[in-house]
């Protein structure tokens, strides 16, 4: 059971960031994109490119990478906010001064993810790649199993949960962005700059899926629908925990993940993705707005 519960936290790593970031730009946005996987997606393949411009990945510390991809992610983290920003300026922020509906959001947002993806097609091909061909053999604690890449993505999930966390609570830029969800309207009364605040929330948001998306390529591989694939347990994360909150997105990438493997551990691999949908029905069932969720 142990080894099931390490399973499923290292599964929630992989989708934290992402779904963290979802979160923000649904709260301060107020609208679902469903580009941000495709962002978890650009951003490793933007940090895979930087890396073969190096010549290699690195290691350090026995670890299947080293400083060349620790590079690789801030400019990869860099180069995708430059994007997300470009993309706003480019369709929503038009859309946003059309007082265009949610729902024409939501669809060019499905637009623009399936752009990212055909473009990663177009100049990357479909072939599945990754950031370093090293075996790693898995770290044996008292019989619980878990690689190093695997620890790492666990470690720097964590860290930068909590450095989001004192972002949001501690500096003026994060305490507008509360304010902008709470209330965009007094909040621009007030003095907070609306299209700054939307700007940074682009640029965190797609920072933190290049991050996601590196992990998920050293976890696992880097392939054109990589961020597809974890679109439906991002949104199940945060319905689940509630998409009025960014914690309630935490507590429910957690939950999805633990989900996750228990179904691997006693069903079967193939039914990971229809215990989100199921994960989802339960909790709306019991509590419409998600565990942490306020109504909207």
């Amino acid at each position: 059971m142990i080894q099931v519960i390490v399973d499923g936290v290292v599964a929630a790593s992989l989708i934290t960031l992402g779904v963290v970031g979802l979160s923000m730009i649904y709260n301060i946005l107020n609208f679902p994109t469903f580009a941000q996987g495709d962002h978890i997606a650009t951003g490793a393949y933007f940090a895979l490119g930087i890396v073969a411009l190096l010549g290699t990945a690195g290691s350090i510390a026995g670890l299947s990478f080293g400083w060349p991809l620790i590079l690789a992610l801030l400019c990869a983290t860099v180069l995708n906010g430059v994007v997300a920003v470009a993309l706003d300026k480019a369709i929503f922020a038009q859309l946003r001064r059309q007082s265009a509906s949610r729902i024409s959001l939501i669809m060019a947002s499905f637009g623009v993810a399936l752009m990212l993806r055909n473009l990663i097609v177009v100049f990357a091909g479909n072939d599945p790649q990754y950031f370093s061909f090293a075996i790693q053999p898995a770290l044996d604690f008292g019989g619980i199993r878990i690689t190093r890449n695997e620890l790492v993505s666990v470690c720097v999930t964590t860290v930068m949960v909590v450095g989001l966390h004192l972002f949001l609570s501690r500096t003026w830029l994060g305490k507008s962005m509360r304010a902008v969800a709470e209330n965009p309207s007094l909040a621009k009364i007030n003095g907070i700059d609306v299209s700054r605040v939307i700007l940074w929330t682009w640029v965190i948001g797609a920072g933190l899926a290049a991050i996601a998306g590196v992990l998920l390529g050293l976890v696992v591989q880097i392939h054109p629908f990589m961020g597809f694939e974890l679109l439906l347990p991002m949104f199940a994360a945060l319905i689940v925990g509630g998409m009025t909150s960014i914690y309630g997105a935490v507590l429910g990438a957690l939950l999805i993940g633990l989900a996750e493997g228990l179904t691997v551990q006693y069903l079967a691999p193939e039914y990971r993705q229809a215990v989100s949908f199921v994960a989802v029905i339960v909790v709306l069932m019991v509590r419409p707005n998600g565990i942490l969720g306020e109504k909207a």
